[in-house]
């Protein structure tokens, strides 16, 4: 039984899909975990706790104490005590919540505690689910490295037909089961990510940069701590940071900084994934004051920064996997090939700007993974985090990890 010893913490909203939650608690219990169920006074409308506390077999918990010995419901304990919290159902209201750190019950502050990950399974009608401001939400939870499971398509308590039920509690069993497998293969791995850009100074106040958001690396060092790897992530100037256990954070801001922290850390790695966007070219000349205007035009001198990749690829031993991405706007396929010969890397991730919704600034991704063996596996466009999900699983089998 995979979930043998796993402590799962299931939290139910005020949903008509909360009737889900009995056989769901009895499927988590059969299949070996230990389960703790925090329900929303609303909640309580839908499934009574006596019902849900037999099944789970331990107190049900709604309020902050118990009124009658004033005995604390710590939120804190139990976000320490979970291996994994699950909310299911969780409702628009109570992702909304989430999303924007509203803490007015025990399930959202024992979220906004929770140390462990967090699985959402939504549950409302279709109107609902398809409204900007929910999709908005969800996007927000997967940014904060939620994992989210698809509401599933059919009929609704609504009587209208369309996509907002929560997922069936042997299909949420699967997601879960499938995580935790994952969640081990990685155990004990150290894995280095770059990410962002890097801003080359001209002067005080000028510099050379590009427009990577950092969305990619983000996602990648989010799975990969998910998995249970270490991840050392280094990133150039970006507006989000990874929060979780597993990851240290490194800032950095120009690509010789970036260099550095990198090729220190990488004798440590069993693994790395370059997703930085780094400066090819810096100013040989840094100008203490702001370069003042002068005539129509100004020449900057600009040289070769050291290049990451091909350090890290003539460093790297056999039992090291290195992961290059290539941004092409032409001769992609080729130029990607070149790169992995040059670089010394196992695979690397092309993708091209004439793709549309691929790219910089945007949340979406459509990318190729070309192999050292000229083996080419191409994927539709997606989210970021899909997308960083199909790279890892490819760093897993490189790696050799059943």
């Amino acid at each position: 039984m995979l979930l043998k010893g796993k402590n799962i913490l299931l939290g139910i909203t005020g949903s008509i899909a909360a009737y889900k939650a009995a056989p769901l608690v009895r499927l988590l219990v059969k299949e070996g975990a230990d389960v703790k169920v925090v329900m929303t006074p609303l909640a309580k409308e839908f499934i009574t706790p006596l019902t849900l506390a037999t099944l789970a077999k331990n107190p049900i918990l709604v309020d902050f104490f118990n009124p009658e010995n004033g005995d604390w419901n710590s939120h804190v304990d139990l976000g320490m005590w979970a291996d994994l919290y699950l909310i299911a159902p969780a409702t628009a209201n109570t992702i909304g919540k989430m999303a924007h750190g509203v803490a007015d019950n025990l399930l959202l502050t024992s979220y906004l505690s929770a140390k462990c990950p967090v699985m959402v399974a939504p549950a409302m009608d279709l109107d609902m689910y398809q409204h900007p401001t929910t999709q908005n939400n969800i996007k927000i939870l997967k940014e904060f490295g939620n994992i989210i499971i698809e509401a599933a398509t059919g009929e609704l308590a609504s009587g209208l037909s369309g996509k907002g039920r929560m997922e069936e509690p042997e299909k949420i069993l699967d997601a879960i089961q499938s995580f935790f497998a994952n969640q081990q293969k990685l155990s004990g791995k150290t894995v280095l990510v770059t990410s962002g850009p890097t801003y080359e100074p001209i002067d005080p106040v000028r510099f050379i940069g590009n427009r990577s958001s950092g969305k990619m690396g983000y996602a990648l060092a989010i799975d990969l701590a998910t998995r249970g790897a270490e991840v050392i992530f280094i990133t150039g100037p970006t507006r989000q940071l990874p929060s979780h256990p597993n990851i240290s954070v490194h800032k950095v801001t120009s690509a010789s900084e970036m260099f550095e922290v990198t090729t220190q850390n990488f004798p440590n790695c069993q693994a790395a994934i370059l997703a930085a966007a780094v400066s090819d070219f810096a100013p040989k000349h840094f100008t203490n004051e702001k370069i003042k205007r002068k005539g129509n035009q100004l020449t900057l001198d600009l040289e070769p920064t050291k290049d990451i990749a091909k350090e890290l690829g003539s460093k790297k031993t056999k039992d090291q996997v290195l992961i290059g991405f290539a941004l092409e706007t032409h001769n992609e396929v080729a130029n990607a090939k070149q790169k992995i010969e040059s670089k010394n890397l196992d695979f690397i991730v092309l993708n091209s700007t004439n793709d549309d919704g691929a790219g910089f600034e945007v949340d979406t991704n459509k990318i190729s993974i070309i192999h050292r063996s000229g083996e080419i596996i191409a994927f539709d466009l997606k989210s970021k985090q899909d997308v960083a999900k199909d790279i890892v699983d490819e760093l897993v089998k490189t790696m050799g990890i059943a």
